[in-house]
């Protein structure tokens, strides 16, 4: 078992053995205006099918305008798994909270994937996660996999807040 998978799952054994704690801590978010720009170098994913060398190290340029505490919209520009150039734009709805930890999905279109509409734009529902203190963060989003179309990935992607 490789190191990453082994620390991922010590990372699912300790959060389960707080389950008791995060229960006490989940929380509805009150929506509430926000003004707040945050900047990404795209995103670090790592992938589910670990045999079919997929470009894990995902460089780009983003930005994510917060415009309420639980949504916020987000366009970028990535260099995608296919090793092809990939474009995004997309809504965060985050309503949900387990302590400082925002949780929902982010609903919006990519394009790029050669398998996925011969490359042109599709719409995808991810789940995420998003953690922010002061003028760091950092988005964790479930990529699903999609037939033989998209691979499935656990991506992370840092952001620095530039604007409030």
């Amino acid at each position: 078992m490789s190191y990453r998978l082994r620390f991922l799952f010590g990372v699912l054994a300790l959060a389960g053995l707080h389950g008791a704690a995060v229960a006490d801590t989940f929380e509805v978010i009150e929506s509430a205006p926000l003004k707040q720009v945050w900047l990404n170098a795209g995103f670090y994913s790592y992938h589910f099918d670990r045999d079919k060398g997929l470009n894990n190290s995902n460089p780009g340029l983003g930005a994510e305008y917060r415009f309420s505490t639980v949504a916020s919209a987000t366009v970028g520009r990535f260099y995608n798994s296919d090793r092809q150039y990939s474009n995004y734009v997309g809504v965060y709805y985050q309503p949900f909270s387990i302590g400082p930890v925002r949780l929902g999905a982010v609903v919006g279109g990519f394009n790029g994937y050669p398998k996925m509409r011969d490359g042109g734009w599709f719409p995808a529902a991810i789940p995420t996660a998003s953690f922010e203190y002061k003028s760091v963060g950092v988005n964790v989003a479930v990529v699903p996999k999609y037939k033989d179309r998209l691979y499935g990935a656990l991506s992370i992607q840092l952001k620095l807040k530039v604007f409030e």
